[in-house]
């Protein structure tokens, strides 16, 4: 066998693998041995086929498979061993000729290899990165105990309706005639719940302003509702049809006013946020929770400095050239039924992407991070952390994060993810201990205006 490489313009690369009949004979007859063994042919006992019927039935198809085979083998093995930074898969090439398998060659393949760029991107202590931290004033924290009290409030009966409240309303609807009477046969709908605030004409709205219990109320749903029927079809509990047609006045006679109440800023409040007795007092309490925020706000800090540090090494590293004729054949290989229109909307983001990919590869090897089971899983219980938190669920106990965080390593959708997660956790913990860190403190509002400028 030989195998032999060539590069132009340094990113294409040319793989030439001449296979000999002494290279694959061994193999072939060894197959054809054990489907002898096992072949089961009318007219001949299994294992008493003669050899000439099988290589006749099955020899074309072995040899095929058994130098697919060892091209696999080798290609894999010349790459490796020649430490080529190949990028994707080998493609044959374009102008292959076919082989034609029934002789006994020798059989050239030639393959299309994408070579990865030439550069090193490198970060030490003269390179100075923003890193920004959030500053948890007390407008974030008030909002997080304003956001505590909502989640943990309760509904109270009140005897008159208040829009200002957002008072919810349950009450029986009819529909009426042309003359302003029940409609016979029209729809009735008991016990239905209504928020007069969330209507969206000014005039259908008012006429609910101090509804009391008792109250019957004349308003016209398609009127109230105007712009989508989805409403209509809710409250009214019918089909698409029947709201699109509609046109009646109905009555809505009013049998409960409900309240919503926010939670007061108590030791109930505190033991049901963090656990009984972990927080003490209001000061206590507001401590936890800016401490949370912190926490919170850490991940989103690191993501933009890590974000910095993509576009500052990318800056540094400068332009690279990539084979773009061979990795667009590549992409829309892999696209096939999209074709080359998608190929060539997203075939600049793919190279930024893949420009990236090679950076980081390159900080990762430099760091020394490896990444073990463990630091996915704690990437997966982060995740569970957040989100409860953002159900305001702040004291989960340890086994129900573990188990989210087991649920999410199962799934495959989730895991490539989790282990690319983890690598920029650590990557970024490394970082932050090689560059010069201009630390600015900023606003959340601030910092999400940066964010939204990305």
């Amino acid at each position: 066998m030989n195998i032999s490489f060539e590069t132009t313009e340094k990113v294409n690369g040319v793989l030439t693998m001449t296979i000999e009949k002494e290279d694959y004979q061994g193999d072939v007859e060894k197959s054809l041995k054990d489907y002898r063994k096992k072949a089961n042919v009318p007219g001949f006992r299994v294992g008493q086929v003669p050899m000439g019927l099988i290589k006749r039935q099955f020899g074309a198809s072995v040899k095929a498979d058994v130098i697919n085979k060892i091209i696999g083998k080798n290609l894999n093995s010349y790459i490796t061993d020649n430490k080529i930074e190949m990028l994707g898969e080998p493609m044959a090439n374009e102008g292959q000729v076919p082989q034609d398998l029934e002789s006994d060659g020798p059989f050239t393949f030639i393959f299309d290899i994408a070579v990865a760029p030439e550069f090193k991107a490198e970060l030490t202590a003269d390179d100075a990165i923003d890193y920004y931290d959030i500053d948890v004033d007390e407008k974030l924290v008030n909002q997080q105990v304003e956001m505590f009290q909502s989640r943990s409030g309760h509904y109270d009966k009140v005897e008159e309706y208040d829009g200002a409240q957002n008072d919810m309303l349950k009450g029986d609807l009819r529909e009426l005639d042309a003359d302003g009477n029940a409609k016979e046969d029209g729809i009735v709908v008991e016990a239905a719940v209504l928020m007069p605030e969330y209507i969206k004409v000014d005039d259908q709205r008012k006429l609910f302003d101090g509804a009391k219990l008792g109250s019957v109320i004349t308003f016209n749903p398609k009127k109230a509702y105007p712009e989508s029927n989805t409403e209509i079809k809710s409250l009214l509990k019918i089909d698409d049809a029947k709201a699109e047609e509609l046109t009646s006045d109905f009555t809505f006679l009013v049998t409960e006013i409900s309240r919503y109440v926010k939670a007061e800023v108590n030791q109930e409040l505190f033991d049901q946020i963090y656990g009984k007795d972990n927080v003490k007092d209001e000061a206590d309490f507001r401590q936890k929770i800016a401490e949370g925020i912190k926490n919170q706000l850490k991940s989103d800090t690191d993501y933009k400095f890590l974000l910095d540090v993509r576009a500052y090494v990318e800056n540094k590293v400068g332009e690279l050239t990539f084979p773009e004729a061979l990795l667009k054949r590549m992409m829309l290989s892999n696209n096939k039924d999209k074709g080359e229109d998608f190929v060539n909307e997203h075939f600049d983001a793919s190279i930024k992407e893949l420009k990236w990919s090679l950076i980081k590869n390159q900080l990762v090897k430099a760091a020394g991070i490896k990444i073990e089971d463990a630091d996915v899983k704690a990437v997966a219980k982060e995740a569970a952390r957040v989100q409860f938190a953002q159900y305001g669920m702040s004291n989960i106990p340890e086994e129900y994060l573990e188990k989210y965080a087991n649920d999410m390593l199962k799934d495959e959708k989730y895991l490539d993810n989790l282990v690319e997660r983890a690598i920029d956790v650590k990557l970024t913990d490394s970082l932050k201990n090689v560059v010069k860190l201009n630390q600015k403190t900023v606003s959340l509002d601030d910092f999400n205006k940066m964010m939204q400028e990305k």
